[in-house]
């Protein structure tokens, strides 16, 4: 494993001799719009192994995306090696239809301090969730970014991270509507401690979101990589595209639906990748 091979991979090649916090805002971005956030393996019938080896093979060498357990753990290491104070978290993620939290830990996040101060850094929950810089972990303020206003709010040592939701224009629909079940334009995301973890603790939880029948990742093929504008999505056999703010709090989406053949092409064209074995979306 190289840094400079990933480096290649992310297209960086800005000097990075200090690791401070805006080297780290440069790699990161250029990590979440070069690497996408996808499930692919689970849908051709390749099993993802939890090793920083397998992982660095498929996201680096075969140019892959990968889900929170791959992206972040990649992160990790290239972090690690740039000299950060950099440890593992876990969180749960919000079910918006089941209005709560998941009761077992079902992400991975980072904590990177850098002199005195500390971020949260996520590279892995993709598509409008995802952060585009690291964010300050601090408790009620609000940190705008291009995709929208984060912030967490801390209760007794549980942090919990949410978005301010936007409005969607859709061309094809005269009324800019917004796709949400639950009331309030706040976005729950996920909760975590700061609780340092090692990546054998998400071992089981690999394991299990490749079995489990009940997830969204079993139930959906996903694919979600960031672009400078705003994102790309490809769930199943639909294509979304994603321009942050077109208008005053607004976002516009433009979705299509895709052929088995336009859905090989759009995955090479628009996220850069091509698969060993058939994709069944």
């Amino acid at each position: 494993m190289n840094i400079q091979e990933y480096f290649t991979r992310i297209s960086y090649n800005e000097s990075h001799k200090d690791a401070d916090l805006q080297a780290l805002t440069v790699i990161f971005q250029h990590h979440i719009q070069a690497i996408p956030f996808e499930n692919l393996s689970m849908h051709c019938g390749e099993t993802i192994r939890l090793d920083l080896q397998s992982t660095y093979n498929k996201i680096v060498r075969k140019k892959r995306g990968g889900w929170c357990l791959e992206s972040n753990h990649l992160l990790f290491w290239a972090l690690q090696e740039l000299g950060y104070d950099v440890c593992i978290l876990g969180g749960n993620s919000y079910e918006p239809a089941e209005r709560a939290y998941t009761t077992e830990i079902n992400h991975i996040l980072l904590k990177v301090v850098i002199k005195g101060n500390s971020y949260i850094v996520d590279a892995g929950f993709g598509g409008a969730y995802q952060a585009w810089q690291p964010l300050m972990l601090i408790s009620g303020k609000d940190q705008p970014q291009m995709p929208g206003i984060f912030r967490f709010m801390e209760d007794n040592g549980t942090w919990y991270f949410e978005k301010v939701k936007r409005k969607h224009y859709i061309p094809e629909q005269s009324v800019p509507f917004t796709d949400t079940p639950e009331l309030g334009n706040i976005r729950k995301i996920y909760t975590f401690t700061l609780e340092p973890r090692h990546i054998n603790d998400f071992q089981e939880l690999n394991t299990y979101l490749q079995v489990s029948p009940d997830t969204i990742l079993q139930k959906k093929s996903i694919c979600s990589l960031q672009t400078t504008e705003g994102l790309y999505a490809l769930v199943g056999w639909t294509f979304t595209e994603m321009k942050y703010n077109y208008m005053e709090d607004m976002d516009l989406v433009q979705i299509t639906t895709l052929t088995d053949e336009e859905v090989e092409k759009t995955l090479k064209d628009k996220f850069n990748i091509v698969l060993e074995n058939k994709l069944v979306p």
